[in-house]
């Protein structure tokens, strides 16, 4: 897996980086496990635009993905690696002994013909869901539950990891991608390894165009709009806008948003890295 440049036949091909998709196996979705997936455009149900610059873009179909890996002690063989164009990071078709077919999220690593298994007593190899509990120290973990059973609620992004460092009681210590320490039941269930696409990071779209095809609209700047628009808008000629704030007023560059009272809190050891959107 990794990117390719193009030769500049086009003004959007000078700077454009795409993902080979080398470690793309299966090009055709799984028919039973695709949803509709129907755009809003940005507005609620009165047709008020709710969210700006959002509307367009290519039609998708949603995957049905298994988070709560809950079919337990059934060996899966892995059919393919696919695209999913909901998410970053690549997913795996997996067909169960029994017949039944799942989509995971695919970790980096996987192959199709692997075969991978989820329960208490399993090896920790990749592709394969475990409780905390059972993980050895040092391991890389992704799509983590907060709690048992809901299913992973975080480190599903491409090329993210969490590292287990520490067990202590009924909880497991993991170290986020931010460089945040925190405390998670140890019932709850992990995958092992980092999620896929791990190049996403370096993928750069070249043209605005290809921007609209992932429904997203041109955002245009706070201080090119009028006081009515915006509060940093108005003034004589390019003026700077005043101190950077959002549409209501809420200031940035700065400002705590996190309440003192969030329920998390506790479970947090040590806070996220500086530059990191720590704030």
């Amino acid at each position: 897996m990794g990117v390719r440049r193009f030769r500049p036949l086009t003004p959007g091909q000078r700077h454009k980086v795409a993902n080979d998709n080398s470690d793309i196996t299966k090009h055709t979705p799984e028919k039973s496990l695709l949803r509709p997936s129907k755009r809003s455009g940005g507005r609620n149900h009165t047709g008020k635009m709710t969210m700006r610059y959002l509307g367009g873009g290519h039609k998708r179909r949603m995957r049905l993905i298994d988070f709560k890996r809950d079919k337990q002690d059934i060996p899966a063989v892995v059919v393919g690696i696919e695209y999913d164009p909901m998410r970053t990071g690549r997913i795996a078709l997996l067909q169960y002994k029994d017949g039944e077919k799942r989509y995971i999220l695919a970790p980096q690593g996987l192959l199709a013909g692997q075969t991978v298994v989820s329960g208490k007593n399993v090896a920790p190899n990749v592709g394969n869901a475990m409780p905390l509990s059972n993980v050895p120290l040092g391991t890389i973990v992704h799509n983590i539950e907060l709690n048992p059973g809901q299913g992973g609620k975080f480190i599903r992004s491409a090329g993210a990891y969490a590292q287990l460092t520490a067990k202590e009681g009924k909880f497991v210590i993991l170290k986020m991608p931010s460089g945040e320490t925190r405390m998670v039941l140890a019932a709850c269930m992990g995958t092992i390894g980092s999620v896929s696409n791990t190049d996403h990071i370096l993928e750069v779209h070249g043209k605005a165009g290809r921007i609209r095809w992932f429904g997203r609209r041109s955002r245009n700047r706070a201080v090119a709009m009028n006081p009515v628009d915006h509060p940093m808008g108005g003034g004589e000629g390019r003026a700077s806008g005043g101190h950077p704030r959002s549409r209501n007023g809420q200031l940035a560059k700065g400002l705590k948003t996190r309440k003192r009272t969030k329920g998390s809190n506790r479970y947090i050891i040590e806070r996220r890295t500086k530059g990191y959107g720590s704030k």
